[in-house]
C-alpha cells in the first residue's frame, strides 16, 4: 500500500493511519523525506495527519530525525492550521535532544504560538520549549526568562505545569 492509497482508504480512520504510516518510518518502509514530500502537497487536516505520524514515531525513536525533519517542522510551526502546529511542536519536543546546538530557529518559531488562542497549539509549545529548556543549552540565557514570563501569563493549569515542570529541573 502506497501512501495515496492509504489516505484514500475512509475505511481507516485517522488514528490508524496516524499509527501505519508511524510504524512504517519506525520499521524504515516509509523515508520521512518522502512523507514529508508528499505532507507537503496536501490539505491541511492530510498535512497533519502526516506530521502526527512522525510524531508517534519520533516519540518511540527519536534517532530517526535527521536535519532536514528538524527543518520541515520548524517551518510547519507558521502554518495557518492549529493541528499542524501542534504536532509540529510536538515532534520537536520529542526530537530537541537530538539537536541541542540547533533549535535557534525552532525556539524563535515556537514562541509566537505560546501565545496562540488554541490550548493544545499552547500546549504542545510549551512541551517543545520544556524539552529544549531541559536541554540546558547556550539557549537558555534568552529562553529561560521567556518561559518564566509565559509561565506567568498562562491560565491554562495544564499549560502551566508544562513550563514550571521545566523550571524545576533547570534550576536544581
Amino acid at each position: 500500500m502506497t501512501i495515496e492509497q492509504l489516505f484514500q482508504d475512509k475505511t481507516i480512520k485517522a488514528k490508524g493511519k496516524v499509527t501505519i504510516l508511524g510504524d512504517w518510518i519506525i520499521n524504515r518502509e516509509l523515508p520521512l523525506d518522502e512523507l514529508m514530500a508528499y505532507a507537503e502537497k496536501q490539505k491541511a487536516t492530510d498535512k497533519a495527519t502526516c506530521i502526527e505520524a512522525v510524531e508517534y514515531a519520533t516519540k518511540k525513536m527519536p534517532a530517526i530525525a535527521d536535519q532536514s525533519l528538524l527543518d520541515y517542522v520548524t517551518r510547519s510551526l507558521r502554518d495557518d492550521e492549529p493541528r499542524v502546529k501542534w504536532e509540529s511542536a510536538k515532534v520537536i519536543g520529542n526530537i530537541a535532544g537530538q539537536f541541542p546546538d540547533g533549535l535557534e530557529k525552532a525556539i524563535k518559531n515556537l514562541l509566537p504560538n505560546a501565545g496562540n488562542s488554541g490550548t493544545v497549539v499552547r500546549w504542545a509549545t510549551a512541551y517543545a520549549l520544556a524539552e529544549i529548556l531541559k536541554l540546558k543549552t547556550g539557549n537558555n540565557k534568552t529562553l529561560l526568562p521567556e518561559v518564566e514570563a509565559l509561565l506567568e501569563q498562562e491560565e491554562d493549569n495544564g499549560v502551566k505545569k508544562k513550563y514550571s515542570d521545566a523550571l524545576k529541573k533547570v534550576q536544581k
